[in-house]
């Protein structure tokens, strides 16, 4: 296939390079886009020098598949028309998950949605995949109706600029010097804070709404109740997330670990003799997200409690949009067209 990356240069562009050289995925011409001050830099892909260029105004990229991670603004302005000329995007913003046009996608749960595509595939947010990863399995097996969720949110979810703010800051910190903010509205430094996106009038803010509302669209329950507080964290990468869920029946840990054993996608780790559970160091740099203190929920008799970490920039970004673009098949490939909205 001919793939493009549009936002090449960063956090998650950098990854679907590494990811799509370990897959092999099977590229005919690999064409790399970003903003006009990043075009003419080099990236190298299967030890090939490659230029990355300005996006072109006509929209045409020349390409059957675009992973696209270059912000909201970006996909809204033209996702559409890169459809147009024959492409299926993959989009990594959060532009079109809502959208009632465009499937909202993780391959392990909801494969047959992106089937039906219009031209526009949608990868959810990375703690909702993350979260969803656990509980999915639990849903399919059970019939969840009611969850509870804290994250515990990895700087890598701002982009390289958040990894570059935790690092200068920690330097500044352990030197006695003055700590100052800027891809972040607090210092993140041995710090954590709210996820400071925008809280509205339910005291809510942007990214609860999106566990909430993305959960509901994946699963395919609209009357799912959940609850999320989403906290940003000191940890370069790697999201972790705390759930506490209900089901149409009780449930014990024993069944619970059952089918979080045989899910996939997933890696139970829940040693309670070496107290060694879900964290970010073992979670960074894999595709798996672990999963583990699985326990019955003490406040609600037959509800499950349970921890779960994956890479935030892996499977809670470019490797879930390369396992859609994988799902498609060949199949999908050999009737992909232009389209229209």
């Amino acid at each position: 296939m001919r793939v493009a990356i549009v936002g090449a240069t960063g956090a998650v562009g950098q990854e679907f390079l590494a990811l799509l050289a370990e897959r092999t995925f099977p590229i005919a011409t690999l064409r790399l886009f970003a903003s006009p001050r990043s075009a003419g830099l080099r990236r190298t892909f299967a030890g090939e020098r490659l230029t990355v260029e300005p996006l072109p105004d006509d929209g045409d990229l020349g390409a059957d598949i675009v992973f696209s991670s270059a912000g909201g603004s970006v996909s809204k302005a033209h996702a559409w028309r890169w459809a147009e000329h024959g492409a299926v995007v993959i989009d990594n913003t959060s532009a079109w998950r809502m959208d009632d046009r465009v499937p909202l996608v993780v391959p392990e749960i909801n494969p047959e949605a992106a089937r039906g595509h219009q031209g526009i595939i949608a990868n959810p947010n990375c703690s909702t995949i993350i979260a969803l990863m656990a509980l999915a399995p639990l849903h399919r097996a059970f019939g969840l109706t009611r969850a509870t969720v804290a994250t515990y949110q990895a700087v890598s979810g701002a982009g390289q600029a958040g990894i570059d703010e935790l690092d200068r800051q920690s330097r500044a910190a352990l030197a006695g010097e003055h700590v100052t903010a800027s891809a972040f509205r607090h210092p993140i430094a041995f710090n954590l804070f709210s996820h400071d996106s925008e809280v509205g009038e339910d005291g809510y803010n942007v990214e609860e709404r999106k566990m909430l509302l993305e959960s509901r669209k994946i699963l395919a329950l609209p009357g799912l109740r959940l609850s999320a507080t989403c906290v940003r964290i000191p940890v370069f990468r790697a999201h972790a997330v705390a759930a506490h869920a209900e089901f149409d029946r009780p449930v014990t840990e024993d069944e619970a670990r059952q089918v979080l054993g045989r899910a996939d996608g997933v890696r139970l780790v829940d040693d309670r003799a070496s107290n060694t559970f879900p964290m970010p160091t073992l979670a960074s740099g894999r595709d798996e997200v672990l999963v583990g203190r699985i326990r019955a929920d003490a406040s609600s008799p037959g509800a499950i409690a349970l921890f779960a970490a994956g890479d935030q920039i892996r499977k809670g970004a470019a490797l879930n949009a390369v396992q859609i673009a994988e799902s498609l098949g060949a199949a999908a490939h050999s009737t992909m067209r232009p389209l229209r909205r």
